[in-house]
């Protein structure tokens, strides 16, 4: 895990320290640092897919300043399925598990989700190398290959998303 859980679990209070004394209350306690942890995560996560999601509009915005208006909807198909994702992530739940919920996660679970989302945190250098490639080819003929690319790759981030769930379902 990284050091995100060893920030959250080593800024305790003294009150939770002495909780985390109590039998039953431990375990409650980390089950809950690792819930921050993962919400915490994946805030990041979707700001830093945020930040190549205003890339793309800012191409946009280029191409039709530049008279490239017929292919702004090939770009606007990355473009939502980027939003999807980033919303996707931002609205997930963080790992809470009530008395009468049909899935119960534990703290191994809690351990592969916040392994999961860090991995899609990772595919962000991917959407920002595809988004270089449209920019580069921005008036050439490679621009519909690179679209593609960048299209395919949001895309990927949106199935990634989608598979979450199984991490809880395994």
């Amino acid at each position: 895990m990284t050091d995100l859980f060893s920030k959250i679990t080593g800024s305790q209070n003294l009150l939770e320290k002495i909780g985390s004394k109590i039998p039953g209350f431990g375990g409650y306690l980390q089950r809950e640092q690792r819930r921050t942890a993962d919400k915490m995560l994946r805030d990041t996560c979707a700001a830093r897919y945020t930040e190549q999601w205003d890339r793309i509009s800012e191409i946009q915005r280029r191409m039709i300043n530049d008279g490239m208006i017929d292919h702004v909807d090939n770009l606007e198909s990355a473009a939502i399925k980027l939003r999807t994702f980033i919303d996707s992530m931002k609205t997930a739940s963080y790992g809470y598990s009530s008395f009468f919920d049909a899935v119960k996660i534990n703290e191994a679970e809690l351990e592969k989700l916040y392994s999961y989302d860090n991995a899609l945190l990772e595919g962000v250098s991917k959407v920002a190398a595809a988004i270089d490639n449209v920019e580069a080819s921005l008036g050439s003929d490679g621009l519909p290959a690179a679209m593609r690319n960048l299209t395919s790759t949001c895309a990927d981030c949106v199935t990634a998303f989608d598979r979450r769930k199984d991490v809880l379902t395994a």
